[in-house]
Formats: structure tokens, C-alpha cells, sequence
């Protein structure tokens, strides 16, 4: 049957191809590609506004529009040559374009960031997709992928059967794009011609990549995003630098714990835990009732996190890391994917308690692939990362797919009292509470109001019920654990969940404020009446310390001492002498020794010789 439609199509695309009209058509199809792919993919990018699609490309930035063009042609060329057939290799790039521009406007849509060049990375995650969409359409997902990789097959076996002549103008094409291409991917290369044209008239906008695409145009914002050093050069970096530096922050006359006295440390990233109070929805009943009680029982507040709807890897390296991600380029969007697996040591609080003879353990009820985590665990340190397959407990809650967060801590119960002979520092990431909502939960009690997505919002709001009940349940099972236990739990980021409407009524910065608190079994943290705190999440290993009374390295100190002048900041929000601005105030001359000397730090971890490993900054 297969072979006969194929005969038919075959068959009319060569009467189509001797029709006198053919040729000329075909051509006037190919050239206009670049133009069409482009327009498309700054449709994307504007909401699907064919207004503002057009007043881009043809009167506000024709010149960089056209340079896109030039680019996306160099694309085409190599997928036509590379095929050898100029139908096949348009329509590969179209078919690209299309799946391009679609998953541009969801990055958009549900987290308000377009799409990075790193996210390609994620196409080989067929176990997230079939999650996101369902059996079925992970199935037909699947045959399309066969039938395509059969057609691309037949196309290039078919292509050698050309003439030698045809064979070497496709082979000096073939060459002449590959060549192009390289020349391009150089794009952040300050002598680059391209980049240089596109600087004639760009406005390049680092602290806001929405906007960045914006003003340039898709294919300008993903070049722009391509790979660069992770941060500047401090002109002043140096091996002596950050010698003084270690003594600057040197903290003496501490108090070592014995081994007996270690106590255990739990971090906990809890999947979109926030509040949605705070946005003003409105419900039957305050799922987080829970959850205040015990916060203003011990030291809690608000986080201040880099992104809205996701990111949540991000958020992950800076609580681990104590690295912030305002410091980093602009365009390095993932470090777990762009960074840390280039290294072959990353100081975290994980490399840190493992020094310490601690048992390192990470638990993420999901994929291992994940942002690569597998291979960054062990990088950080982590003795053991149990996953959704390799974890005893993996019950789930009415249809919800993933895996309970009851399961999750229990799981991390079960490694505490496993290892009772060390201390343990265990890592949870929870899944229970990732969208999406308004199908989990049939039975829900639940009614919300206060946003048009009031199914999706009821959903989100018995997730984060069962979470915080949850999470209480470990809390009172660490009584049994004869080890003092500290536990730093924190929400990553607010739900991609809220109406366009919402989002524009409510201060921007709301939707970068999620939940977090500090707890200790034994009831002893320095400062467990304080209920109002805000921090970012690169403080939270140098303010347990602090909280808990254990012994402070050099890191800490820096990282206190800003954390006074500067409370929290990331790219578009800092917080500091009681109110929210824009960007870091460095006016006064002490925060900006400080903030220089966190950036030496940072450039010397992630760009430079990591001399502070040998100076014993964090240790």
C-alpha cells in the first residue's frame, strides 16, 4: 500500500516538475523561504501580530530583518545540499521553521522568555514529551519521526545517483554554507562581520532577553544567545586578588563539631510552591494555612527568584552554588547545561559537607536527563542521586503523573535514618506541583476565583494543599531522627498559570516571590522569630550557617556581609535600603567593594583558574 501512494506521489510531482511553469515557480519558492521564515518566526515573537510582524521588518528594522534573511538563507543552502534535492531541503526547513517558531511562542506564552539556542539541547528529552502530551500523541509523535527519518534516508541515497558535475557544484555549496555557518556561530566573536552589521543598528538589551528578541528580531536574539565566555574579566583578577581576598574573610576562633555532633541538612526545592494570595485570587479555603503556622514559627519569608513560570535549574545552581545568575552574561541562560559540565570541579555546599564526611544523596522523583542533572550531580559532589525509577517510594496522587511529594519526603525520611553512622546532607527537587493543572485533582473541594483559569488555578491550589501538608508530615517524622536536622525548604518559581491580565495588574516583582523558611528539629536557629525575611537564593547556604550556628568559611562572610547591603537581587529586581529597584544601586562605595569582590569570586569559579580552591575560600 505504502509503495503505491508513493508511485502516485512520485508520479504527480513529476508531471508537476514538466509543466513549462514548473522550474520558474519553484525557484521563486525557494528564494522567497528566507523572507517567509523569517517573517514567521518574528510572528512568534510578537503574538502572532501581523501589525507588528510587518512595521519590524519593513519600517522599523528592515536592515536587521534582512541580515536575518541572509542567515536563514545560509541555512537553507546547507539543508538543500546537504540533501542534494532542493524540494527535500526546502521542506525540511520549512517543516523546521514551523516547529521553530511554535516552540518559541509557548516559551513565550507559559514562561515569558523566548527561546535559547541551549533549549535545543532538550530534543533528545522524548521521556518529558511523552509526559507533556500524552500516549497518544506521543505515539503519532513517534510514526512522524520514522516517516521522517525514512524519507531523509531515501532522499540522501538518492542524492549520490546525481552527475559528477551536479555532485561537485553541490559538494563546493555543500562547503561554501558549512563554512558560513561556522563563521556565524562565532556570531559573539567581537570581530565578526555579521555581528558587526547588526550592531550598526542594534539595541542590545542583556537584562531583558524578551525584550532583546524584540528589538532585533527572533534570529538576531538567538544568535545573540549563542556561546560566550560565562562572565566578564574583572580587570583587577588576579592570584594575589584573590589571596587577599581569602584573608579578608577569614573567619577564626570557630567551634569544630565533632562527627557526633554534625547535624544532617536537607534542602528542599519544592516545585512552584508560592503563594497565590499575594496576586490576589481568591479561594474557598487557604490551602497554605499549614504552611503560615509553621512558617511564623521559625525563620521564613521570601525568595526572590529569577524567573517566572520556570527556570527552575537556575534556581537550583544558584542554591547549591552560592553563584549568582545577575552576574553571569547575559547569554548564558543554563549553567547546568552550558557550564558546570565543562568542569571537572565546582565548589557547591555539596563538595563542601562531602569534605566534611558527609553522605551526599540527591532525590528528583523525574527524568535523570533532565538539564543534564546525572552529570552535574557528580560533578557537584553528590554520592548517590536517586530518580523516579531508582526510588522506593513512588505513589502518586489522584491523576497527577508524577510522583507525590509525600512519596518524595518520605524517600529522603528513609535516607536519613538509613545512614544514621554519618551525618547526610540530602537534596529533595519535588515534581508533585509542575503543571500541568486542571486535570489532576477530579475530586477537588476547591473552588477559585480572582483570574479567568479558575479549573487551572483550583488544580495549583490542592497541589500546593497536599504539598504543604506534605512537607509538615516529614517535619514532625524528624523527631524519630536522633541527628539534629536542618532543613532549608524554598518554592523555585510562581506557576506559568496566571492570565496575561493578572500578570500586567500585579507589581512585576510579585511574580518573582515565592516561599521559603529555615528549620531546625532541635529549635535553635539564631534568629527563629524573624518571619519577614527576603533573600535570593545564592544566600541560603551562608545564612543556614549563620541560623544554625556551624562553622563559616570565607564564602560566607562575603556572602553575609552583601546580603546586609544587598538583601536580594537578580537581573530585573534588587532589593535594598527597604525598597525594590531596577537594577543593583552601587553608589555606596562599601556595597561595591563588596559586589566587585563577589564578582571575583564568581569570574574566578566559573571562567577563571578557580585559584580560590587552592586558597581554601571554601573551605
Amino acid at each position: 500500500m505504502w509503495q503505491e501512494k508513493e508511485e502516485q506521489w512520485l508520479n504527480a510531482w513529476q508531471r508537476f516538475k514538466n509543466k513549462r511553469y514548473a522550474k520558474p515557480f519553484g525557484w521563486i519558492v525557494v528564494l522567497a523561504l528566507p523572507f517567509l521564515a523569517n517573517y514567521f518566526l518574528q510572528l512568534s515573537q510578537n503574538n502572532w501580530s501581523f501589525e507588528l510582524a510587518y512595521k519590524f521588518a519593513f519600517e522599523w528594522h528592515t536592515s536587521k530583518f534582512l541580515l536575518s534573511c541572509l542567515v536563514l538563507a545560509c541555512i537553507l543552502l546547507f539543508m538543500i545540499t546537504l540533501l542534494g534535492s532542493v524540494p527535500m531541503g526546502s521542506l525540511f526547513f520549512f517543516i523546521g521553521t514551523i516547529v521553530l517558531g511554535f516552540a518559541n511562542y509557548s516559551k513565550m506564552f507559559n514562561r515569558m522568555e523566548p527561546l535559547y539556542p541551549d533549549d535545543l539541547s532538550m530534543l533528545d528529552e522524548w521521556g518529558i514529551l511523552h509526559d507533556m502530551i500524552g500516549t497518544p500523541l506521543y505515539i503519532v509523535f513517534l510514526i512522524l519521526m520514522l516517516l521522517i527519518a525514512y524519507v531523509l534516508g531515501k532522499t540522501l541515497w538518492q542524492s549520490f545517483k546525481m552527475k559528477k558535475a551536479h555532485q561537485l557544484i553541490r559538494l563546493v555549496c555543500l562547503v561554501a554554507s558549512m563554512l558560513g555557518l561556522w563563521y556565524i556561530s562565532d556570531f559573539n566573536n567581537p570581530n565578526n562581520l555579521l555581528r558587526k552589521e547588526y550592531d550598526k543598528t542594534a539595541k542590545w538589551i542583556p537584562y531583558s532577553q524578551k525584550m532583546n528578541y524584540y528589538n532585533t528580531g527572533f534570529v538576531a536574539g538567538f544568535l545573540y544567545n549563542l556561546t560566550v565566555e560565562p562572565m566578564s574579566k574583572p580587570a583587577d583578577y588576579s592570584k594575589q586578588a584573590i589571596k587577599e581576598l581569602t584573608k579578608k574573610y577569614q573567619v577564626s576562633d570557630q567551634e569544630t563539631l565533632t562527627d557526633e555532633e554534625a547535624p544532617n541538612i536537607v534542602y528542599v526545592m519544592s516545585e512552584s510552591f508560592s503563594d497565590p494570595f499575594r496576586l490576589g485570587i481568591e479561594a474557598t479555603h487557604d490551602p497554605l494555612a499549614d504552611y503560615r503556622q509553621l512558617a511564623n514559627q521559625t525563620y521564613s519569608g521570601l525568595m526572590l527568584s529569577q524567573n517566572y513560570g520556570g527556570g527552575t535549574a537556575n534556581i537550583e545552581f544558584e542554591a547549591l552554588s552560592s553563584l549568582s545568575m545577575d552576574l553571569m552574561n547575559a547569554q548564558m541562560t543554563t549553567p547546568y547545561t552550558m557550564l558546570v559540565p565543562k568542569k571537572e570541579q565546582f565548589p557547591t555546599i555539596v563538595s563542601r559537607l562531602k569534605a566534611q564526611n558527609y553522605k551526599t544523596t540527591a532525590i528528583h522523583p523525574y527524568n535523570t536527563s533532565m538539564y543534564k542533572r546525572k552529570d552535574v550531580y557528580k560533578i557537584f559532589g553528590f554520592d548517590e542521586f536517586l530518580d523516579e525509577d531508582t526510588m522506593t517510594n513512588q505513589e502518586t496522587l489522584g491523576d497527577n503523573p508524577y510522583i507525590a511529594d509525600e512519596s518524595a519526603y518520605q524517600e529522603v525520611y528513609e535516607t536519613l535514618q538509613s545512614n544514621q553512622d554519618n551525618a547526610n546532607f540530602v537534596h529533595l527537587v519535588t515534581m508533585q506541583t509542575h503543571m500541568p493543572y486542571g486535570k489532576k485533582y477530579p475530586d477537588r473541594t476547591i473552588v477559585a476565583s480572582g483570574d479567568d483559569n479558575t479549573e487551572g488555578i483550583a488544580d495549583y491550589l490542592t497541589d500546593i494543599e497536599y504539598s504543604s501538608q506534605a512537607f509538615l508530615k516529614f517535619l514532625d517524622d524528624l523527631k524519630h531522627v536522633k541527628r539534629r536536622t536542618i532543613v532549608v525548604f524554598w518554592g523555585d518559581h510562581l506557576p506559568a498559570l496566571y492570565s496575561d491580565a493578572l500578570q500586567a495588574r500585579v507589581p512585576t516583582v510579585d511574580l518573582h516571590l515565592t516561599e521559603f523558611l529555615m528549620y531546625d528539629s532541635k529549635k535553635s536557629l539564631a534568629n527563629s522569630q524573624q518571619h519577614d525575611a527576603l533573600i535570593s537564593p545564592f544566600y541560603f547556604t551562608s545564612t543556614m550557617m549563620k541560623q544554625a550556628g556551624l562553622k563559616q568559611v570565607p564564602m560566607d562572610q562575603l556572602l553575609l556581609q552583601l546580603a546586609q547591603k544587598i538583601p536580594a537581587f537578580e537581573k530585573t529586581n534588587a532589593y535594598q535600603n527597604g525598597q525594590w529597584l531596577e537594577e543593583v544601586d552601587l553608589s555606596d562605595e562599601k556595597t561595591k567593594d563588596l559586589y566587585h569582590d563577589y564578582q571575583l569570586i564568581q569570574y574566578d569559579i566559573v571562567a577563571g583558574e578557580q585559584y580560590s580552591l587552592k586558597t581554601g575560600f571554601f573551605k
